[in-house]
């Protein structure tokens, strides 16, 4: 079964590299890209992703505002981004509560790099959220700790 997977992010490249690694595990299609978090609300509501990838800081409408909208209209598994997100930030907090089931930093010295070890704990992350349901927390002991994201400063 191939999971469908809606990208939220305001960074062309980050959008791309998330694209290109998402597609080549052959696992997962991307179904649609937004640029900010109501072109995100509205392809959610019409495409029907089996999982949406969120970035918190976008114009228009935020991440967690997005995630909301979409979590009242038509609730699907959300994996967050953030420069922020780290464990236990705010902006992580924030994230959960409005419905996100997940989060990763979004490290893009990683993502640049091609690392294998990113692609792999990405794909697996989508993979886990796509089998989740909407506002149900992770059980982050069954899988390795993200890096943590350096706060902005």
């Amino acid at each position: 079964m191939t999971v469908s997977v809606l990208v939220v992010d305001d960074s062309g490249f980050f959008r791309k590299r998330l694209m290109e690694i998402l597609t080549a595990s052959g696992q997962i299609k991307v179904v649609g890209v937004a640029t900010n978090g109501r072109e995100g609300v509205e392809l959610a509501e019409k495409l029907r992703p089996d999982v949406i990838t969120m970035d918190y800081e976008m114009p228009i409408l935020d991440g967690i505002s997005a995630v909301r909208e979409i979590m009242k209209r038509h609730p699907v598994p959300v994996l967050m981004f953030s420069s922020l997100t780290y464990e236990g930030a705010r902006v992580t907090l924030d994230a959960l509560e409005a419905g996100a089931v997940d989060f990763l930093p979004k490290n893009f010295e990683e993502i640049a790099r091609d690392s294998s070890q990113l692609q792999k704990i990405l794909v697996e992350r989508v993979l886990d959220v796509a089998g989740s349901r909407p506002g149900v927390k992770p059980a982050q002991a069954s899988r390795p700790a993200p890096t943590p994201a350096a706060p902005a400063r």
